[in-house]
């Protein structure tokens, strides 16, 4: 008898749907084709322990079980449930109703309870895609896969349920429903720290909601303790809220990681990575033997904060390069690629020199000559020149920190941010893909970045005098379409240029003197 079941296979954030044929005739051969990894392959014995365990058992017959198409590779233990089912089936131990309707995906463990697997939300989406009536996957999943409208969930907690389901029992399985407005008010309820809490740093506040509001790369150089880390981590604060296309495919990522939480159905803040130096160019860009989402495609559409930026390998910073150009990075191996979106704000700070104290007003640097200019050559022209906005953090004085002040709330500059990409939301309307000033291509810039000759004037001099590639001119074009959004401004105007280039006048003969 020959009975068929469907499951998906995850590649990239994309799911590809998987028919599962159960066959059976007199013999006592186990087949399981169609490119099945190692833990695919050991789920006959996972399947034959969870069914003896529930009454049921793994027939001594030939069974032969394709999972088509034959050639995509199937990895992982997702594939457990729909296979156990099909035996069932096939074998006639029970009578399944309409399998046909449903994808079905989950772990089992041998008493018959199914586990959580990775993948669900691009799951459902490609359910919805094909015209299943529903998706049954793990009831720790459920949440997740229930963002998707237009496709029935059901969350099943043991292999007894599911099977009681398909001989009729419509009760069996708890059906959920997504509710999109209760998820976000939830989501917005999460506590971030707030720039009032930050004495002084005028100066850093006002290049963050530059950055925050064209979603430029940031940069900041200065001493331990001057308050970088303490700055960056508040840049969330005043970004604005993720729409629901943002946040289905930010948790698209997260899910084909393993990275969302038990009760988490759908990510409703903008991610905030903040790897450790010690992190490897794999980890970060992604990859390995069964590839993985990377740091910077987990902070897509969120901020990837880098600390201690020289730390880094330079193997690990370089591999960054054609990611923050492109927005997406692609996963190359012999037989196939996989393509992961990787559209981050890059965060990053650095002490100006290994002691930390060189240009300090207060304190002596005591490295050695040549050491300082050493230690700055760690990070690429060509990375610096992807970063828009490079600003200098000097410590706080003692009297700015001991006043006692109201300093301006994280919401109140993120309702200029938001006003700001309102602006840029209409401009970019009829493209794709694309949300801020810091997307724009070349031909974008000549659209919306129009000079008069006195900003050109300026911007020429500045060039010239920084020795600045066309990569930073670019950028700085940029960053001052950014600034006149914030003023509201239709043209680019000298002031907004002339502010612009000094978030570029700093390189790294100026830092080692």
């Amino acid at each position: 008898m020959l009975v068929k079941t469907y499951g998906c296979a995850v590649h990239g954030i994309i799911a590809t749907k998987v028919t599962i044929e159960v066959d059976m005739v007199p013999g006592v051969n186990f087949y399981l084709v169609g490119l099945p990894d190692s833990a695919v392959k050991e789920s006959h014995q996972r399947i034959d322990a969870a069914l003896k365990n529930n009454g049921y058992r793994v027939p001594i017959k030939q069974i032969t079980i394709n999972m088509a198409p034959a050639d995509i590779k199937k990895e992982g233990s997702s594939y457990d449930l729909p296979l156990a089912l099909g035996i069932l089936g096939a074998s006639g131990q029970v009578l399944l109703e309409n399998l046909e309707d449903y994808v079905i995906m989950g772990e089992l463990s041998l008493d018959g309870e199914i586990r959580p697997i990775r993948g669900v939300l691009p799951i459902a989406i490609k359910a919805k895609q094909e015209g299943f009536k529903g998706v049954i996957v793990p009831a720790l999943n459920a949440p997740e896969a229930s963002v998707v409208d237009g496709v029935n969930v059901y969350a099943a907690g043991h292999i007894k349920d599911v099977i009681n389901f398909f001989s009729g029992d419509e009760n069996a399985l708890p059906k959920l429903k997504f509710n999109a407005e209760e998820i976000f008010n939830n989501g917005s309820t999460l506590e971030i720290p707030d720039f009032s809490d930050v004495k002084g740093q005028e100066n850093i506040k006002r290049a963050f909601e530059i950055a925050a509001s064209g979603g430029h790369n940031v940069l900041l150089i200065g001493p331990p303790g001057a308050g970088k880390t303490m700055l960056s981590k508040r840049l969330p604060s005043i970004l604005p809220p993720l729409s629901l296309d943002e946040a289905l495919e930010t948790t698209k990522i997260h899910s084909v990681a393993g990275r969302l939480g038990k009760q988490t159905g759908l990510i409703t803040q903008r991610p905030f990575r903040n790897p450790h130096h010690t992190i490897s160019d794999v980890a970060l860009v992604g990859g390995g033997a069964s590839p993985q989402p990377g740091e910077i495609s987990l902070a897509h559409n969120g901020v990837l904060f880098l600390d201690e930026l020289p730390e880094f390998k330079r193997t690990v910073l370089e591999v960054m390069r054609q990611p923050m150009e492109d927005r997406n990075v692609t996963i190359s191996r012999a037989k196939f690629s996989v393509e992961y979106p990787a559209s981050f704000m890059l965060v990053a700070s650095m002490n100006p020199c290994p002691c930390g104290y060189y240009n300090h007003p207060e304190k002596e640097c005591v490295c050695a000559p040549g050491v300082v200019q050493k230690y700055l050559n760690k990070i690429s022209g060509p990375l610096l020149d992807r970063i828009d906005i490079h600003i200098e953090v000097t410590p706080v004085p003692f009297g700015e920190l001991s006043k006692i002040q109201h300093a301006e709330k994280s919401n109140e500059i993120r309702d200029r941010v938001m006003k700001a990409r309102g602006l840029q939301k209409k401009r970019f309307a009829q493209y794709e893909g694309i949300y801020s000033n810091s997307q724009m291509s070349t031909k974008m810039l000549q659209a919306y970045c129009e000079l008069d000759e006195s900003c050109k004037s300026l911007l020429k001099n500045a060039m010239e005098k920084l020795g600045l590639s066309a990569r930073a001119y670019d950028r700085i074009l940029k960053v001052s379409r950014t600034i006149a959004d914030l003023d509201n401004s239709e043209n680019i105007l000298p002031n907004h240029i002339a502010e612009a280039i000094q978030y570029r006048s700093l390189d790294r003969d100026s830092w080692a003197g």
